[in-house]
């Protein structure tokens, strides 16, 4: 692959909705470009799995805030993803099941979570040599960065993933638990999930991970020769 300008690395952003597959092509490209992978996600999850723990309802957005200003939340790359920490405990696990990925999707929609959630991010990317993934990196975050794919699949296609993911709930309710999410992600009145207008969709429906990662590469590379072209 091109090597990237030497002004600084790349801001690659990846948004898609829930089970697209953004988390895996966020980490597999970052490894291979030695960039960053920044999980816009597991940042949204550790706030939730913090309110739950100190019982605040994930619908008051004041006391949302309050909490997450008084948080310390950090992503340390790691080679299958990023470690998560919380108030420097690694919670990776923990944030990955069902009470807390139901209420960072609740808590996320909060438009004064957002924007707090948003500058930690800019800095977080502010040197390049990231590939953030989330559901507003293109239109919110950095609306400027050098490279912007928005990955999506079919709903079903997505809800099968997340199945595989966690077995034991029922297909149909991993499936209309999407749904709902997606409801919620793409009708927030802040930074709703939506392709940037220069983004490249990527549709893996009927792809395979290696073909996503492929055409996600290809794309990356096209856009280097733009830059120094």
């Amino acid at each position: 692959m091109a090597d990237a300008p030497s002004r600084r690395g790349l801001v690659i952003a990846i948004d898609g909705p829930a089970g697209a597959g953004k988390s895996t092509l966020a980490s597999r490209l970052a490894r291979k470009l030695g960039y960053l992978n920044i999980e816009t996600g597991a940042m949204y999850r550790a706030l939730a799995l913090k309110a739950i723990e100190n019982d605040i309802d994930v619908d008051d957005e004041r006391a949302l805030v309050d909490l997450a200003s008084s948080s310390k939340i950090a992503l340390e790359p790691q080679m299958d993803g990023n470690r998560v920490k919380l108030d420097n405990t690694d919670v990776s696990t923990r944030i990955r099941e069902k009470d807390v990925t139901d209420a960072a999707s609740r808590v996320s929609i909060h438009p004064a979570v957002r924007q707090w959630m948003v500058q930690k991010q800019r800095d977080l990317g502010a040197n390049g040599s990231v590939v953030m993934e989330g559901r507003d990196i293109g239109t919110a975050v950095f609306p400027n960065a050098d490279v912007k794919i928005f990955l999506d699949a079919a709903p079903e296609v997505r809800g099968n993933r997340r199945f595989h993911q966690n077995p034991t709930e029922p297909t149909a309710a991993v499936l209309a638990e999407m749904r709902a999410r997606d409801e919620r992600d793409r009708n927030r009145p802040v930074s709703p999930l939506v392709p940037a207008k220069d983004a490249i969709l990527i549709d893996s429906t009927n792809m395979t991970l290696e073909q996503v990662i492929e055409r996600a590469e290809q794309i990356v590379k096209e856009s280097v020769s733009r830059l120094v072209g």
